[in-house]
């Protein structure tokens, strides 16, 4: 077998074989060819434990860490066995970060790479479902089915779990073509953690980005095999499978961490000086060694895990290299664009790191979707109560403002109003303010800026004004989320009540407060029928999901193909844009000119009217050329969202529309 290791600042690299009776046989690399140490070795095969001892200079000022006495992972390793036991041990030096190596020898105290053969179980036929029809539903592997009552008990919170018929059967019921899952390489705690003997639930703390996370498989050992398995299943229920890799960042943390692999390989090769990530440490990606690292990982799990896209955290530091300004041409951003293969896949960017020049919403290329901060923050304000329209509609219609400039489509808007990290959809309308002090950092942790309601109550109460409104607000936001242009994405729970307590980055707590419940109660049934309907209303309704900007074009019906509309009626003035008052907006959206791909058959047309003010107000219905009768197919007033008063209203129609409420009318013509 051949064994290769990156690194230009070592003067000589072992690779290291280790027994099971905790021996170990160093071997030299003997070849150094454009900056890789290399040599093969005969006799090793899968199953053999290993890592690499780097020999070279120590010397913290200018960024040199090498230091023999400590056992490094192998950065393309495929398996990862073991983890961190005693970080004394891990760390390269003593005492003072600047000051002499340490000479503890790690070994036994630190995870270690394994030879791994390559191919597995198979992973069936892509689904490739068009961007234009995509539903993402953001999942974490372990919490989705740790206490799911349908997966046997050794399989909860495993690959296989996530396999089970039960889980996947739920998933397409519900109406989601691609789940979205939270890291799933191999992670381990950074050294906050590690010092206070917790873990990092999410597994935003990169170890190895080839290799699978071990934590999740039911079998030690069997992840890859696992992880093949679970995709197989997944696309052969019809559901995509996109990972989050964290290539912004690893789990050493900044100079007080431990070595585990790439400061000890070669650290200015690696890591930036300055920290983009708020994380400690912050990866190059200007270094070709990151550039070909990262590049290889995910071309690794789209050709051989086959899954079907990547959502990149922190993304914008992909494209901040020597940590200067945002380049979306940057050449780590080129080479996973440029790339014959990772082209095939759906790329989405999160487009901000942890300063004020990396927030880069709209700045990504055209072969990148973006998570729409804008969108969540937009969204949340109209609906907790903050007036005015204007940016309400730009989201609504895709954002074209951010995307269309770049030649980008609708669907490179991902749409969302929660996500892992913030509050789930119940506490957003049960909380003012974050509760998280479960988390051990006195509440420092987690952002502030929450744009939530409590609908006047501070967390759980019994009173039952509050419950109802809680939850109208809830499918008020559900619903604007799925009619939307653009991609929606939902948080996994959401639709089941889950709530967190009002913690808004449990990223530590592998518990209840994670874990998506499964026990059925009145509330998250209910609110799971709603969303399903939702889903499913859109999955049937082309216009309300067009892969096209909306223009202000003649359709073939003779009006606009999009018309926003005042509570009057009429359309919209350049005045009424500027009413900081306005809590209402009606949007009309034609059926006759839907440029999908294919075309489909001429359709209806449709009338979206979101009231968020605290009272009821008249609204009058659009004129006949709009429609001959309006049909309501959708109303957040009721729990399961079908219309409390389901006649045909005529245009010209004033109607009450009552407060904090969406509706939706189907405009029939002729």
């Amino acid at each position: 077998m051949r064994f290769a290791v990156a690194s230009s600042v070592a003067e000589a690299v072992e690779v290291c074989l280790l027994s099971t009776d905790g021996g170990e046989l160093r071997v030299p690399l003997p070849e150094h060819t454009f900056g890789v140490w290399h040599g093969l070795l005969t006799g090793v095969g899968p199953g053999q434990r290993y890592g690499y001892r780097v020999h070279g200079a120590w010397d913290p000022p200018r960024g040199l860490r090498c230091n023999p006495a400590k056992l490094l992972i192998d950065p393309y390793t495929l398996r990862i066995e073991g983890s961190v036991t005693d970080l004394r041990a891990a760390l390269g030096y003593q005492g003072d970060p600047a000051g002499p190596r340490s000479l503890i020898d790690s070994r036994g105290s630190v995870p270690v790479s394994v030879v791994t053969a390559r191919g597995g179980p198979d992973t069936g036929t892509r689904p490739d479902v068009p961007w234009e029809q995509t539903v993402l539903y953001e999942l974490h592997v372990r919490g989705f089915t740790r206490t799911h009552p349908e997966v046997p008990p050794k399989h909860r919170g495993t690959y296989l779990g996530l396999a089970h018929p039960a889980v996947t059967s739920y998933l397409t019921d519900l109406g989601i073509t691609t789940v979205e899952l939270l890291p799933v390489s191999a992670f381990c705690p950074e050294p906050l953690l590690l010092r206070a003997g917790l873990t990092n639930y999410w597994g935003y703390s990169p170890l190895a980005l080839l290799a699978v996370h071990p934590g999740y498989a039911a079998v030690p050992g069997e992840e890859v095999a696992e992880f093949r398995t679970m995709v197989a299943a997944l696309h052969a229920a019809g559901l995509e499978v996109i990972v989050d890799v964290v290539a912004n960042h690893t789990c050493e943390g900044d100079v007080t961490g431990p070595t585990l692999a790439y400061r000890g390989l070669d650290a200015p090769a690696y890591y930036l000086r300055q920290d983009l990530t708020g994380c400690g440490n912050t990866l190059n990606s200007g270094s070709p060694m990151v550039v070909a690292l990262v590049t290889d990982a995910l071309r690794y799990w789209a050709g051989e895990l086959g899954v079907d896209g990547f959502r990149l955290d922190l993304a914008s530091v992909l494209g901040r290299p020597r940590g200067g300004p945002f380049d979306p041409a940057a050449p780590l951003l080129t080479a996973i664009a440029s790339d014959p293969l990772l082209r095939t896949r759906k790329l989405i960017a999160e487009p901000w790191d942890a300063t004020r020049d990396g927030y880069q919403v709209g700045g990504f290329g055209v072969h990148f979707s973006e998570w729409n901060g804008s969108y969540r923050d937009v969204v949340r304000d109209f609906w907790r109560g903050v007036p005015g329209v204007s940016q309400l509609a730009s989201r609504l219609a895709g954002s074209s403002d951010l995307y269309a400039a770049s030649g980008r489509r609708p669907w490179a808007s991902i749409n969302l109003v929660t996500a892992h990290d913030g509050f789930t959809l119940r506490d957003l309308v049960s909380y003012n303010r974050k509760h998280n002090e479960a988390n051990g950092e006195c509440g420092a942790d987690g952002t502030d800026d929450n744009r939530s309601w409590n609908c006047g109550v501070e967390g759980h109460t019994e009173d039952p004004a509050v419950r109802q409104l809680r939850a109208r607000q809830a499918r008020n936001l559900l619903a604007t989320l799925v009619l939307s242009t653009g991609t929606p994405m939902l948080l996994a729970g959401d639709e089941r009540w889950r709530t967190q307590g009002g913690n808004n980055n449990p990223y530590r707590l592998d518990d209840e407060t994670s874990w998506l419940a499964w026990f059925a109660d009145p509330d998250s049934e209910m609110m799971t029928a709603f969303t399903r309907r939702l889903i499913a209303l859109r999955t049937t309704t082309p216009a309300l999901r067009q892969p096209e900007f909306f223009e202000g074009r003649t359709t073939p019906g003779g009006t606009p193909d999009l018309v926003w509309l005042h509570p009057d009626g009429r359309p919209m003035e350049l005045g009424d844009w500027q009413d900081g008052d306005l809590r209402t907006l009606s949007m009309w959206i034609d059926g006759t000119d839907v440029r999908s791909h294919p075309p489909p058959p001429v359709t209806d047309s449709w009338l979206l009217v979101l009231h968020a003010g605290a009272h009821p107000i008249m609204v009058t219905l659009p004129d006949r050329e709009y429609g001959e009768r309006y049909e309501p197919v959708l109303d957040t007033g009721s729990p399961d969202g079908v219309p409390t008063h389901p006649r045909s209203r005529r245009p010209g129609t004033r109607m009450t529309v009552p407060a904090r409420s969406l509706l939706l009318f189907r405009a029939v013509r002729g």
